[in-house]
């Protein structure tokens, strides 16, 4: 029996666990750490410290200054594709009317070949022609069309005289959209939104990052806990308080402004992209091995 000098180097006709682990089969996992989730306080753009937060109607937040440019930006794009998509419909409209005189002019042409021409050109598609090709006084013509059909032909195994399709240019949407969420998005549904700062001796002193809590419980704001903000107000409270007191009194907590059902937006929590929010768990692909190749395959995942 031959001796296992280490447990990747063996002669068994199975996987060993660390084999296995290594092609990847079974559930693959890993924790991440602070760092790989989005602060409920960043900016879902510059993803940094929120400076002046603004929120949409979705519960995205954005600094003032990075949505102004985001939307800025997508207004000057929209304006540049749109005078492309005129300048496009512009050229084809020409094109068509050239093809029409063009078309008016062989007519025209054709016309007066069949008047003048030594032996008239038959539309009878019963009429024979010779084995020659004659066509009377119209044989030099069809002799130059043919040449210049053949100077001008695209070959596709030439790179140099292969065709160019023309790209269209499609019209472009009217509105601007979130950057988040990729709903339409107005500069004037945008709502300024404010934290309440936890401002104890304590937290002070322990770190030098701001810390924000609940105006109502005072509990310290994190990922782990649901947020609501009004668009009345803009004040920010925890999703508990805010359903048992500002949907139950219609009133602000902080600021005393009425509000209503309406003005209570959620806002988003920092997730992974996939599994942050426990939606969309949908497995796109998995790994199995082949029997006896010793190879991790990767196939789609098959609906049900």
């Amino acid at each position: 029996m031959p001796q296992r000098h280490s447990k990747n180097n063996n002669d068994l006709a199975f996987f060993t666990y660390d084999e296995k682990r290594k092609l990847g089969y079974g559930t693959q996992k890993e924790r991440l750490g602070r760092d790989s989730i989005k602060p409920f306080d960043a900016c879902c753009l510059c993803l940094k410290p929120l400076i002046d937060p603004m929120c949409c109607q979705k519960g995205h937040v954005f600094c003032k200054e990075c949505i102004l440019e985001c939307l800025l930006a997508q207004k000057k794009d929209i304006q540049r594709k749109l005078t492309a998509h005129v300048a496009q419909q512009k050229q084809e409209k020409e094109e068509e009317e050239e093809k029409i005189m063009l078309q008016k002019a062989r007519e025209l042409d054709a016309f007066d070949q069949q008047n003048h021409g030594a032996v008239p050109q038959y539309s009878d598609k019963n009429y024979n022609k010779d084995k020659n090709g004659f066509h009377g006084a119209n044989s030099v013509k069809t002799t130059s069309y043919e040449e210049e059909a053949l100077r001008t032909m695209k070959a596709f195994w030439l790179p140099s005289a292969t065709p160019e399709a023309t790209a269209k240019v499609e019209a472009p949407p009217s509105t601007t959209t979130c950057p988040e969420g990729k709903e339409n998005l107005k500069l004037k549904t945008l709502f300024p939104i404010y934290f309440t700062e936890d401002s104890s001796e304590d937290k002070k002193s322990k770190s030098l990052e701001k810390s924000y809590i609940c105006p109502s419980c005072k509990v310290t704001l994190t990922n782990t806990l649901s947020l609501t903000a009004l668009s009345s107000c803009g004040h920010v409270f925890c999703k508990k308080c805010a359903d048992k007191f500002m949907a139950v009194d219609k009133v602000c907590l902080v600021c005393n402004k009425g509000c209503k059902e309406r003005h209570l937006v959620p806002l988003q929590k920092g997730g992974t992209g996939f599994a942050g929010h426990d939606d969309h768990l949908l497995a796109t692909d998995f790994k199995h091995l082949g029997s006896g190749s010793g190879l991790g395959l990767v196939r789609p995942a098959m609906k049900t």
